[in-house]
């Protein structure tokens, strides 16, 4: 069916897997038709691809969803991304949707359009887990400087906090040529930086019978590209053989996000983690040795059961001591259907808030040293940008966020600066050499 002259919004929620994929749903929209307009426009279809990881992501799916509504009473709704998977009749039953797709559906939206009048009722299309078995290829463009690039979908780790391998299934992902075949359209794009994204990218190659460190090494001689980062990847699968491809790599990003979740053994047990402490203090000491400038990111969790005082002043004190950059602390949130719900000592929300915030100020004064560290010293950063044309961004090499005089001429361009001083709001005041 031709839709030529209607328009499509689009809402993504969530991680940066969502947004790649929201780019390839967006796209399938153009195919038949649509013009992507803003999501505050008016529009003849609105999708929103929502996200469960947390309670909060449950209910900011649900205000983003009614927002739609509000905005145009006559458009169709549709939801689709985990939330969508993992409880479909809740999110069905919310005033004015008119179409929920699951994992597997998401991909397809155009097939079930029809003529865009609102259903009576709301049409729910999802897959059974154990049958969401195909892998959809992705990547973000349009709305950003740089690119996320999917390389891999679900996983097979099942922690026990963790909804998400219900909600987009098994480990799987395309072939290393098919990959780098993306990443090529994406440079094509005008993308000088892609970021790989999935849910367990140091699990690629499982389904195809290859592994990450030739998909980085295969990525790594794409012509045009000047960046590739990391995403997330777990410490047991960050191997010795990729740092030391990051540490010599000049298209690899010294750039490392490693999600640790808690400092305690006791914790990590409970959590169903394929780690201990000693095994990510050992990665971290790894990087330093050979990266020594390299930013670490991790993700940690405050409040989640079983985490007594004693095992989250451990946790704590084990990161206090590590030689990392930045935490992205959350706060533990109760996922019907986890393991977690069974183990007792149940953290007061009040103590999980108070935790998260310790977390928080820790970041802080972690990522000011290593912004200190760096002062002084020259980078090539890649600037991005602006709604507003008065200053603009970018970021180095090592992820240090810097900012300049708003300059038309810098956009999505690579230039060398030296790090001067850290801004009151906490970026690095720079000073341009080339």
């Amino acid at each position: 069916m031709d839709y030529k002259g209607k328009k499509a919004a689009f809402y993504t929620l969530g991680c940066k897997l969502n947004f790649s994929e929201t780019s390839s749903i967006a796209a399938s929209f153009k195919e038949v038709g649509f013009d992507r307009v803003d999501f505050e426009e008016n529009a003849d279809v609105y999708v929103i691809n929502t996200c469960s990881v947390t309670n909060q992501g449950d209910k900011a799916s649900r205000n983003i969803i009614r927002k739609a509504v509000r905005q145009n009473p006559n458009a169709m709704v549709i939801v689709v991304g985990c939330y969508s998977q993992l409880k479909p009749e809740e999110v069905g039953h919310i005033e004015g949707v008119d179409l929920v797709l699951g994992t597997q559906e998401k991909f397809h939206i155009p097939a079930y359009l029809n003529d865009l009048h609102k259903n009576s009722t709301t049409q729910i299309q999802t897959t059974r887990l154990a049958n969401i078995k195909s892998y959809h290829k992705a990547f973000s463009w349009g709305d950003r400087t740089r690119s996320f690039l999917k390389i891999q979908d679900g996983c097979d780790y099942y922690c026990s906090f963790c909804t998400i391998p219900y909600a987009r299934g098994k480990s799987r992902n395309d072939s290393i040529i098919n990959t780098v075949a993306e990443a090529k359209k994406a440079v094509d794009k005008g993308f000088k930086e892609i970021i790989m994204t999935g849910v367990n990218i140091g699990d690629f190659g499982k389904s195809t019978g290859e592994n990450f460190l030739d998909l980085l090494k295969g990525l790594e001689q794409v012509e045009g590209l000047e960046r590739l980062r990391l995403g997330s990847i777990e410490p047991n699968l960050l191997k010795d053989e990729i740092i030391e491809l990051v540490a010599d790599s000049k298209v690899i990003m010294p750039h490392f996000h490693m999600p640790l979740q808690s400092g305690s053994d006791e914790i990590l047990s409970l959590m169903k983690r394929k780690y201990s402490t000693d095994l990510y203090r050992k990665r971290v000491e790894r990087i330093r040795e050979i990266v020594p400038y390299a930013f670490i990111g991790v993700d940690v969790i405050a409040g989640t059961n079983g985490e007594t005082e004693d095992y989250f002043q451990e946790s704590y004190d084990f990161l206090n001591e590590l030689e990392i950059s930045q935490l992205h602390a959350f706060t533990y949130s109760e996922r019907s259907g986890t393991q977690a719900l069974k183990i007792p000592w149940k953290v007061d929300v009040e103590d999980r808030k108070r935790r998260t915030q310790m977390y928080i100020n820790l970041s802080e004064k972690k990522l000011r040293a290593f912004y200190e560290k760096n002062l002084g010293s020259e980078q090539s950063v890649l600037f991005e940008e602006q709604q507003k044309k008065d200053k603009m961004m970018g970021f180095t090499e090592n992820y240090i966020k810097v900012e300049v005089p708003y300059s038309e001429s810098l956009v999505n361009q690579l230039g060398t600066v030296k790090l001067k001083s850290i801004l009151p709001n906490g970026h690095v005041a720079v000073e341009m050499t080339a």
